[in-house]
């Protein structure tokens, strides 16, 4: 690689850098709540149970469910190994390019498919509090999981529907493939 260009790749791998810090403390000052969340309000069939989104940590580093979750878990007839998988399961992805499309018009539709099934309580800037836990989510390890979207949601309160978060899960999946192979046929 002759020198020039090996300049031009480093100034580019340099931007790139920029970029994700720039992302991530403009989605951090815009976002609703200087706070992470602190509970997760799960509906289910009706019922509302709020659990902290700490027990939801120990559960997704341990497989081992706290006492909180247990009475849900045996309710929603659930084993503490499938629900850690569901919350740890890990979509790699760009948090530059997370930030491209959702801020894009497809994104704002993804987003829009999503904000019923995890949303703010009240249903308010549903839309920019997903955006960011999304990207504060993959600005850290280049990847996006449950766990992470709940521990970066910026409000206080996080309202899941846990009926169609596997459907959400899914979709995210199918997005992020079919994202991936657009770059692939572009580069």
């Amino acid at each position: 690689m002759t020198q020039p260009l090996q300049r031009w790749v480093g100034w580019i791998k340099q931007c790139r850098i920029l970029s994700v810090g720039a992302i991530s403390l403009a989605i951090a000052l815009q976002a609703p709540s200087a706070e992470a969340a602190e509970r997760v309000v799960f509906q289910y069939r009706g019922l509302e149970r709020a659990i902290a989104v700490a027990d939801l940590n120990t559960l997704a580093e341990t497989g081992e469910a706290p006492r909180s979750l247990r009475p849900f878990l045996r309710l929603a007839n659930q084993e503490p190994s499938q629900v850690q998988q569901t919350l740890t399961r890990s979509i790699p992805m760009s948090p530059v390019l997370l930030d491209r499309v959702l801020n894009s018009p497809i994104g704002s539709l993804v987003l829009d498919e999503l904000t019923p099934i995890i949303h703010t309580p009240g249903n308010r800037a549903d839309r920019q509090a997903l955006r960011s836990a999304l990207v504060l989510s993959a600005a850290d390890d280049q990847a996006v999981s449950l766990i992470e979207i709940l521990q970066n949601y910026p409000t206080q309160d996080v309202e899941v529907d846990v009926v169609r978060l596997g459907e959400a899960v899914v979709k995210i999946s199918s997005w992020t493939s079919r994202i991936q192979q657009a770059l692939d046929f572009l580069r």
